[in-house]
């Protein structure tokens, strides 16, 4: 995905790992979410909405991911009761995700930040680089390694 794109399906990922993020004004990649096994790629408001994405979504690994289209999800909301309810139950889920990465923000430091990472995804810190992860932290890398090794 690209940004300016509209997201016309939504990616569900059977495996791979995959890094979300947007280029800031000096041209810099700020990583918002990293993706693996059961998890859905895509700019979900993108989705939903049908506008152009502000977001880039590029695979770190290979992957296989299973993608749904916007106007088929759209007729099996309608047709489908059950269907319906697990879309509101994946808006759920990543709403929830949402707000307490940006509570991490709001109310924890960088070495908070990444301890629970480290425990809410324990998958993927042995898998992505220490440039994305303290992007997606937040932090300087090196402030990371500083981080890493004062708890070591």
């Amino acid at each position: 995905m690209r940004e300016g794109i509209i997201q016309e399906s939504i990616g569900f990922i059977y495996s791979g790992l995959l890094r979300s993020y947007y280029l800031s004004d000096d041209g810099k990649e700020i990583t918002t979410a990293l993706l693996c096994e059961d998890n859905t790629a895509t700019d979900y408001r993108s989705f939903i909405q049908q506008i152009p994405s502000k977001f880039y979504i590029k695979t770190l690994e290979p992957c296989i991911i299973v993608n749904f289209p916007y106007t088929s999800i759209q007729q099996c909301y309608s047709k489908f009761k059950n269907f319906e309810k697990y879309g509101r139950l994946v808006a759920e889920y990543l709403l929830i995700k949402r707000q307490n990465r940006i509570e991490s923000f709001l109310f924890e430091n960088a070495e908070q930040r990444y301890l629970n990472f480290i425990e809410n995804n324990p998958r993927l810190h042995n898998r992505i680089t220490l440039t994305h992860l303290s992007s997606f932290l937040g932090i300087e890398r090196q402030t990371l390694t500083r981080i890493r090794r004062k708890i070591l």
